[in-house]
């Protein structure tokens, strides 16, 4: 099962090494929607969204979302 975290404002996907990464393959892939939630809630990003990829048909499917330890957005302008 592909279960990633994607950084909801870059768009980009948590990779093994820990950085951040625009591939999708190249993306760190969990076994449970739980464990990359409690792994995503520690990056400091933002918003955060747990997908599951389909690399057969390049599909997601948005499974959960959430904040990271990121620094809110400031909407007061």
């Amino acid at each position: 099962m592909n279960i990633l975290i994607e950084d909801a404002e870059t768009l980009e996907y948590l990779a093994s090494n820990g950085r951040w990464t625009k591939n999708v393959a190249d993306g760190k892939t969990f076994r449970a929607t739980e464990a990359a939630f409690e792994v995503a809630k520690r990056e400091p990003i933002r918003r955060f969204n747990i997908v599951r990829y389909f690399s057969q048909t390049r599909q997601f499917i948005n499974l959960d979302h959430g904040r990271g330890k990121g620094p809110a957005s400031d909407h007061s302008s």
